[in-house]
């Protein structure tokens, strides 16, 4: 189809679709960070909680989120993505709700837990719906701009939950941003259709044209995976060796990414010396520029073909500027503006990263394989807190836990240019 007859196609997917996938996921992203202000305002004083275990319950929340992660995709795929994130939301509100009434370490460490068993299926799902809805040279832009809930997220939702501990306490964070998440059932349902053919609110110029070229991609990526035919299983997934590279540079990806993002914090707060609220603020602008980052390298995949590249590339940038951040710890400003220039690439992965999953696994399969890797890739949001928490307290200087996160990260570039050929076949219409 002809760029004068695609600029003719009405474009409602992206007013519909990609707004409440942000919105759910800028609310699901609030509740799953905002421990960090927890953390910084007064909780591990109050419970009683050293560095490693403060780390350690910021990071149990990705044992739980494994739990139904490939569930999450595969119901997504084969049932009604819309019915699964509907129950979800009611989960994890209540269970955020919860968390503020925690008395000890393992209560706080069970809550933290059930919170990503709520949380887990989220992500793939929301993948699948926008696969569901847009066809190969546009899932690049709308992956970004999904992503960018992330960054939109920590912008919206640190300097509230600053003010909320410097003026009511910890408890009251999970009170209040909890209940807030149980009033997204009424974004979400009246929004989302799982799939073109099932939208009321959709022309038949931009219904049919979804339906014709999502249904060739299919066949295309039918016919490049027709040895797989039938017999295509999880066995068969789980013993596929792009699956566990994209798995290992999504560790590094997620070490890094949680690491900074939970004790940014605690990091501005010993850098600068100010009062939460200030810190809310502050710490709101490395993740301002993330949305900027995050949309130009999801452009840059598309525009080039070759998301391969610009995954490794963002996890090497992420790397570098993340090292400077913390050779200057003298000079406040800075060492605070190397941190905010790190945001620009926090989350640039996240765009061009997930557009090559379905270039790689046959159809059928990309939501479990979604699940898969979202799964396993997010226990780096265990091992980044932890690691930060565990070697400040043996060594006694963050930026020796803050190494650890930049060594991960550069080994996730190297791993990322592992993956298939396919993945920087560059465009050539």
């Amino acid at each position: 189809m002809s760029a004068e007859v695609l600029k003719l196609i009405p474009k409602a997917r992206w007013i519909r679709i990609i707004p409440p996938t942000i919105i759910i996921y800028i609310i699901a992203y609030m509740d799953r960070m905002n421990v960090s202000f927890a953390i910084a305002g007064g909780m591990s004083k109050d419970l009683g909680l050293t560095m490693t275990v403060s780390g350690l319950a910021a990071g149990i929340f990705f044992f739980g989120y494994l739990v139904l992660q490939v569930p999450g995709g595969h119901l997504a795929e084969h049932g009604s993505a819309k019915k699964f994130i509907l129950w979800s939301i009611i989960g994890w509100g209540f269970t955020s709700m919860l968390t503020g009434l925690a008395q000890n370490e393992w209560q706080i460490l069970a809550a933290r837990f059930a919170l990503g068993v709520a949380e887990g299926g989220v992500f793939p799902a929301i993948l699948v719906i926008l696969s569901n809805w847009f066809p190969k040279n546009e899932i690049g832009r709308a992956n970004a701009l999904f992503v960018a809930s992330m960054p939109i997220s920590s912008v919206i939702t640190n300097p509230i939950s600053g003010w909320i501990v410097a003026n009511h306490g910890w408890r009251y964070l999970f009170f209040i941003e909890g209940g807030i998440s149980l009033l997204l059932i009424f974004i979400w349902l009246p929004m989302i259709s799982d799939r073109p053919e099932e939208a009321k609110w959709i022309s038949k110029e931009e219904k049919e044209y979804l339906i014709a070229t999502l249904s060739a991609e299919k066949a295309e990526n039918a016919a490049n995976h027709k040895n797989v035919g039938e017999k295509w299983s999880y066995k068969q997934l789980l013993a596929d060796k792009t699956l566990w590279i994209m798995i290992l540079a999504y560790v590094c990806f997620t070490t890094g990414q949680y690491g900074y993002s939970l004790w940014l914090p605690t990091m501005l707060k010993n850098l600068t010396q100010t009062n939460m609220t200030n810190v809310g603020l502050l710490a709101s602008i490395p993740f301002i520029v993330a949305i900027g980052g995050t949309y130009i390298f999801g452009s840059l995949s598309d525009r080039f073909g070759n998301p391969r590249f610009f995954t490794a590339l963002s996890l090497w940038c992420f790397a570098g500027f993340l090292w400077l951040s913390m050779q200057f710890p003298s000079q406040i400003m800075v060492s605070f503006l190397l941190l905010v220039a790190t945001g620009v690439f926090l989350k640039a992965f996240l765009g061009p990263f997930w557009s090559m999953s379905s270039m790689v696994f046959a159809e059928g399969m990309a939501g479990a394989s979604r699940g898969v890797i979202n799964a396993l890739g997010n226990l780096g949001g265990f091992l980044g807190p932890f690691f930060v928490g565990w070697i400040t307290s043996t060594t006694g200087d963050m930026k020796y836990g803050v190494y650890s996160l930049v060594i991960m990260l550069a080994v996730g570039g190297f791993v990322t240019m592992m993956l298939p050929a396919i993945t920087a076949r560059r465009r050539t219409e």
